[in-house]
């Protein structure tokens, strides 16, 4: 069985960006009644993505 550890919170760093009006009514949508914050569902968008671009360099020809 893993040993439990308390989680430690990433150091953060604001950044203001701007999304077309239909994607933020979209991702509220998406997330509406949902334990859920904008800014989380873009964090784990992004690393999505990131991971996704990673395989497709990694992966042969």
């Amino acid at each position: 069985m893993a040993k439990f550890k308390i989680p430690k919170i990433p150091p953060t760093t604001s950044k203001s960006i701007r999304f077309p009006n239909d994607i933020i009514e979209q991702v509220e949508s998406a997330i509406r009644g949902r334990d859920c914050t904008f800014t989380a569902f873009v964090v784990e968008a992004v690393r999505v993505a990131l991971e996704s671009l990673k395989e497709d360099e990694e992966a042969p020809p």
